[in-house]
């Protein structure tokens, strides 16, 4: 697993101790390194009734490969919204996202909606699924958006639902399946093309106690498994505790926990 630390400056540096590469630039977008994202200068802000909210203020946050990220803090402090734009489902006012050294903001439509596709997996606390289709469907759903062939694609799917529990569910439809089901469904469908990022906005705040450790502890091993970087936004304590870095927001800036 990558060690990738934003430094007070917004740079990217290698390790713990926030240690600076060679020279003094920081880690570079592009270069053959562990960073897998960079998020530099980004602000966002929303229009209210009494004028511009600044959620996300000129921010920088850094992401290494394999990396496991919690995203903590109170509601209302832009977590969220950081993750859509770290998702590219939304667009900052300003700022760029390097993504392996490309700014995707920079991409056409079409272009950045195949980046998604492809690179980012997300899974919400509203589990988002398709009530008229199987199990075995919903998470083929994206390789059949990429034009995939159904066998292939089913291929694809059917070891991912054995990894969850899930290899006795296929056929089931999904709205018959227990909400910690649903969820694993929902994982399964987000890493069924192997993405470099996996995004978890609450993944376990409609579920029990119970299930809520299962799905703790299936995100870790995914992790672990696929090599992905994972980023949960959460309020659980206990999910923030398997992540080996902690992160929240304050007066739209990062700090590091």
């Amino acid at each position: 697993m990558a060690d990738i630390r934003t430094d007070i400056n917004g740079k990217c540096r290698q390790g713990t101790s926030g240690n600076s590469m060679p020279g003094d630039g920081g880690m570079k977008p592009g270069a053959d390194t562990a960073l897998l994202m960079q998020a530099s200068g980004i602000y966002k802000s929303f229009q209210g009734s009494a004028g511009a909210i600044e959620i996300l203020k000129d921010f920088s946050f850094c992401l290494g490969k394999g990396e496991k990220v919690a995203v903590v803090g109170a509601s209302g402090i832009g977590k969220s919204t950081l993750l859509h734009i770290l998702g590219t489902l939304d667009y900052p006012d300003r700022g760029a996202l390097f993504f392996e050294g490309e700014d995707v903001f920079r991409f056409s439509r079409e272009k950045l909606a195949a980046f998604r596709n492809r690179s980012v997996g997300f899974v919400f606390q509203f589990h988002h699924l398709l009530p008229e289709f199987s199990t075995l469907e919903n998470v083929m759903m994206p390789l059949l958006i990429r034009g995939e062939d159904r066998r292939m694609a089913a291929g694809k799917a059917k070891p991912l639902l054995k990894r969850v529990g899930l290899q006795k569910r296929l056929s089931h439809r999904v709205n018959a399946l227990s909400g910690g089901e649903q969820q694993r469904v929902a994982l399964a469908r987000a890493l069924v093309q192997h993405p470099a990022l996996l995004l978890a906005d609450e993944p376990t705040g409609n579920l029990d106690k119970k299930n809520s450790e299962q799905i703790h502890e299936l995100l870790s091993e995914l992790n672990r498994e696929m090599g992905m970087t994972l980023v949960t936004v959460t309020h659980s304590t206990d999910l923030a505790a398997y992540m080996e870095r902690r992160v929240t927001l304050s007066e739209g800036q990062l700090k590091e926990l």
